[in-house]
């Protein structure tokens, strides 16, 4: 594996991302993306800066319920910052965002929605997803599936992948369960948010149309609609890519925890020829 740049770790850590004190920190090997060794994979910094708008102060408690991420510019696999301020204060729903910047220029921004935790005593709700029949979560494989052609190294190997259907750069949709092998920081438990955000990211990769050898179809952004705070280690991605001859195309998710539907994620795509 080649080394990472600008002061990433160049050995095997124990967590994609390692504190540096303040709002700073170092990317592992963990991070590295499909495209080019030097940048990092969409989902580890979105993770990030979901954290960081979870851990934003405020006079409530709130439950994150959209995250909007763009991208700006590739990810470097090194040291990193991040900065959050709200943009729309309110005293039951407010705007954040969230900024990650890297060699003295910002490489990623989200947006997110925060809304006033409460304890609904709500009546049934048909139709509103979820229910019997309505979106049911896939078949969880008991046993790992062997890795196929292109796995291999950081992002792909820091994560453990359970197939359903299809497999990821193969054409076509697929539905695979994924969770993080290592802590997203140094010493910390994940949230859910933090690792639905890390794999929601693979919407494009798992559902790919075109050959990863031959083709680019990288997102420009990401956006995850909540419909339910996710739980336990595992998330579930099915996941459908089109793909229009302008040169863009949409990659369109749903996410499961193991119990549920949670959300429902986008990703505009730039498409082109290698």
């Amino acid at each position: 594996m080649a080394h990472a740049r600008g002061g990433a770790v160049g050995v095997a850590s124990a967590s994609f991302y390692e504190p540096l004190g303040g709002d700073r920190y170092r990317s592992t090997e963990h991070t590295v993306g499909p495209w080019d060794d030097r940048s990092q994979h969409g989902g580890p910094p979105s993770a990030l800066l979901a954290r960081a708008l979870e851990h934003h102060g405020g006079d409530w408690e709130a439950t994150v319920t959209r995250m909007s991420v763009d991208i700006l510019g590739p990810v470097p696999v090194a040291d990193v910052g991040i900065r959050t301020r709200v943009l729309r204060p309110g005293r039951s729903v407010e705007l954040l965002e969230a900024e990650l910047d890297s060699g003295g220029r910002t490489v990623m921004r989200a947006t997110a929605w925060r809304i006033r935790r409460d304890e609904l005593a709500l009546p049934p709700l048909p139709g509103s997803g979820g229910g019997p029949g309505e979106d049911p979560v896939p078949a969880f494989p008991e046993e790992p599936s062997p890795a196929g052609p292109g796995w291999g190294g950081r992002y792909l190997s820091a994560l453990e992948w359970r197939p359903v259907e299809g497999r990821p750069f193969e054409p076509g949709p697929a539905t695979i369960w994924a969770r993080l092998r290592h802590p997203l920081v140094a010493g910390e438990e994940p949230s859910g948010l933090q690792r639905l955000m890390a794999v929601a990211d693979s919407g494009n990769g798992v559902s790919s149309v075109l050959p990863i050898d031959r083709w680019l179809f990288v997102n420009t952004d990401l956006t995850v609609h909540l419909l339910a705070v996710p739980a336990g280690e595992w998330v579930c991605l099915h996941a459908r890519t089109t793909i229009d001859p302008a040169g863009f195309g949409l990659a369109a998710s749903r996410l499961f925890d193991r119990d549920r539907l949670v959300g429902r994620g986008a990703q505009t795509l730039y498409v082109a020829r290698r």
